[in-house]
């Protein structure tokens, strides 16, 4: 029996974990005095390996609620540079009342799996638990040095997570070249049926910005030209209303192309509305990788219907491309204008590789072998993960979570959105594939 015949079993072991580990709440707030359940899905993950014989290392970041697990697999050339797979353990909040299932009990229903954390990202985080599993019951050794590492904190700016760990525990990476995690391998349908698969090989930067506005505090029913809530709310609308310019990365430069030719579109930088039209559900994703963004999300203010505040806050979530770091801050500075303050609730760096790695090609390879006919492509991702600080130690860092969804699946919109489920078929896929890629890397 082959190796890839003999992964049923694996598969199964995959779809469970990833229903345990949607039934822990490990939701992230941001404050770490209401964010739950990451050390119970940390000792869940230690026990499901030590199951299998293996000794894990569940580690503590800065408190005894923020845990994580660590495993060090050897391969069979030492000499090799290791391979990080890595996984974050928390989600962001899910109001239950907005979904139709509830968010933490890992139902299977309409050939999904429904959750918070279905696809963001426990999951990855099944599938790398379900395989290690496979390799110590069948002793398999991969071809290299093999890190798992599942981390608390992603969500919430990873300062309790994998920053930690480069700088406090630089000895899980000890010669680690290579990091795979989210968010890419998922696919997307051409007209001709075939399958693009897109590989992340960059992500925009965090700039994460808390505004102020002062005024002269005064009694509601009273003239008053310096209201900090106006001052504010005006500021905040120019800066929701703005349009960044293109500005074309070298990955998306590529991805841009190659999306064009499979569609039998056109791309033009200065008016990608119509290729970002024929990209389908993925337009909202992509579009926000052509540009920096700026989207306000936060607004505080005032203690009683009556009385102008003197002061008025607000948050805005800032994402910059690869380079374009300075031209964010810069037009941000301009949009917001006088008697606004500005400073960092979270910065962290863009990231971004070149497509054209050993390890890409096993990837390639791996999709192709299962889906004939797949074509691997390099993409951005908008948001941000881990990736950004495994990078501060040369890491080269990709997303690869291989999904085959279905061709009208909404993919982008599941991500931090309500009804959060991922396709039984898809983990099935994702298990073969990120096998025979670990056979190949």
């Amino acid at each position: 029996m082959s190796q890839q015949q003999s992964l049923k079993a694996v598969e199964d072991d995959a779809l469970d974990i990833l229903r345990q580990l949607l039934r822990i709440d490990t939701t992230n707030t941001g404050d770490p005095r209401t964010t739950v359940g990451e050390a119970v899905a940390a000792e869940y993950a230690e026990a499901v390996l030590r199951d299998v014989g293996y000794e894990p290392e569940r580690f503590e970041t800065t408190s005894g609620s923020r845990q994580g697990v660590y495993l060090r697999i050897p391969g069979s050339d030492p000499d090799r540079g290791a391979l990080l797979l890595h996984g974050h353990l928390d989600v962001v909040p899910a109001i239950a009342d907005e979904w139709s299932v509830p968010p933490f009990e890992g139902i299977e229903a309409d050939g999904m799996i429904w959750g918070r954390g279905a696809i963001d990202m426990k999951d990855m985080d099944a599938m790398l638990l379900a395989l290690v599993r496979h390799w110590a019951r069948t002793g398999w050794v991969p071809p290299r040095d093999i890190v798992l590492i599942l981390t608390p904190d992603e969500e919430a700016g990873m300062r309790h997570g994998a920053h930690w760990i480069v700088t406090n525990r630089p000895d899980m990476l000890a010669g680690v070249t290579e990091a795979v995690g989210e968010v890419g391998g998922f696919s997307i349908t051409a007209p001709d049926q075939r399958r693009l698969y897109l590989i992340q090989t960059g992500e925009k930067g965090l700039a994460w910005l808390r505004l102020r506005a002062a005024g002269t505090v005064g009694h509601g029913s009273m003239l008053n030209d310096d209201n900090a809530v106006t001052t504010l709310a005006a500021a905040m609308a120019r800066v929701g209303e703005y349009r960044f310019p293109v500005r074309m990365t070298p990955t998306m430069a590529a991805c841009a192309d190659e999306l064009a030719a499979a569609l039998g579109v056109e791309f033009d930088p200065r008016d990608p509305e119509p290729f970002l039209a024929a990209v389908g559900p993925m337009a909202r994703a992509l579009g926000a990788t052509l540009a920096n963004t700026a989207n306000p999300t936060m607004l505080t203010a005032g203690y009683k219907a009556n009385v102008i505040p003197d002061v008025a806050e607000g948050t805005i979530d800032g994402r910059f491309l690869p380079g374009y770091e300075d031209e964010l801050l810069a037009t941000l500075d301009d949009l917001l204008g006088p008697g606004i303050t500005r400073e960092f609730v979270n910065h962290d760096i863009a990231v971004e590789t070149t497509f054209d790695w050993d390890t890409i090609t096993a990837m390639a390879a791996a999709l192709s072998e299962l889906d004939p006919g797949a074509r691997a492509i390099p993409y951005l991702m908008s948001g941000g993960t881990d990736a950004k600080a495994w990078s501060t130690l040369g890491i080269r860092c990709y997303g690869f979570v291989p999904l085959r969804l279905p061709p009208d699946l909404d993919f982008p919109a599941l991500f931090h959105g309500i009804d959060e489920r991922v396709p039984v078929e898809s983990v099935r896929f994702g298990v073969r594939a990120l096998q025979r890629f670990l056979e190949l890397a």
